[in-house]
């Protein structure tokens, strides 16, 4: 395995999965590459790769479908491309659950670019569950420290309201002490709403939720900055892992992209945008958390 882990090329020309997969080599990553959607969702799930290159137009299934099936068992990061410029696929995409975007053709440069700027995001990892009758346990049978790998593993991630499909595994005292002495952070809580930030856990009412990295990052940027309202450039900035306030030149498009990442960000919380408990929207201006959140310690 090379030192960035695995990536995996989901593309039906077979030159540009050969300029695909020699970027990423080049970049660190094992490349695994495929030319259709269902052998790319079979690779995936083998091969548990940290970054995911979809193709829109495949000769099976289309990207959009292989990303929302990819979506369901990682939280890769999937950059989707496209020959198409309208603006509704790459919002489609997006919904989809990809991170982001790029269309044909592409400067090699400007395709690197893009994915070391999502691989600055932090991805959303499980952590220890919930205390049951007093002791501190897993969503999966590994110890907590081999579970900093990035995929979600089979039966590893229930649906709120479900029981997982293996039973949890109990950690003595002396490893719940030590993971709650690495993990020993603040939370920000608000309404019900909890997150972790170096978890990169989100929970409602006491329930995971289950959000990519990019919409992780929204919903973290919303809590920290308090009340302040963001603009969707500024949210834009950040997800680019740059200063809100650099001055760097954000598109129409991108602005667009952070309007349907919030769209799936308070579906999956189940925020109404009409009755806002979390994200508030200022028509014209930005976003902002609906309340003042409150910090205090992560308390698992």
């Amino acid at each position: 395995m090379d030192e960035r882990g695995a990536a995996v090329v989901v593309e039906d020309d077979a030159d540009i999965r050969t300029l695909l997969a020699g970027l990423l080599t080049q970049s660190g990553f094992e490349v695994h590459q495929t030319s259709n959607g269902t052998d790319g969702v079979r690779a995936v799930m083998e091969h548990d790769p940290v970054i995911v290159t979809v193709d829109l137009g495949l000769p099976d299934i289309d990207g959009f479908e292989v990303a929302r099936r990819i979506r369901r068992v990682t939280d890769a990061y999937i950059l989707m491309l496209t020959a198409r410029t309208e603006e509704i696929d790459t919002l489609m995409g997006l919904d989809a659950g990809a991170d982001d975007y790029i269309t044909k053709p592409f400067r090699p440069r400007e395709l690197r670019a893009r994915i070391e700027a999502m691989l600055r995001r932090p991805r959303v990892q499980q952590s220890a569950g919930p205390a049951v009758n007093g002791e501190l346990w897993s969503t999966s049978n590994a110890p907590l420290s081999s579970q900093a790998g990035h995929g979600m593993s089979a039966g590893a991630i229930s649906a709120p309201g479900t029981a997982p499909s293996a039973a949890p595994t109990p950690y003595s005292a002396a490893t719940a002490s030590e993971a709650a002495t690495r993990h020993e952070e603040i939370s920000y809580r608000l309404d019900g709403l909890e997150l972790f930030p170096n978890l990169y856990r989100v929970t409602v009412e006491g329930v995971d939720v289950q959000l990519t990295p990019t919409e992780f990052i929204l919903l973290r940027t919303l809590l920290t900055s308090r009340r302040m309202v963001r603009s969707k450039a500024q949210l834009f900035r950040t997800l680019r892992d740059e200063e809100p306030d650099a001055g760097t030149f954000v598109s129409d498009a991108d602005e667009r992209t952070i309007e349907v990442h919030m769209g799936n960000l308070r579906r999956k919380l189940g925020d109404d945008p009409r009755r806002p408990r979390w994200v508030e929207t200022l028509r014209g201006v930005g976003y902002r958390s609906a309340g003042l959140p409150q910090a205090g310690d992560q308390g698992l």
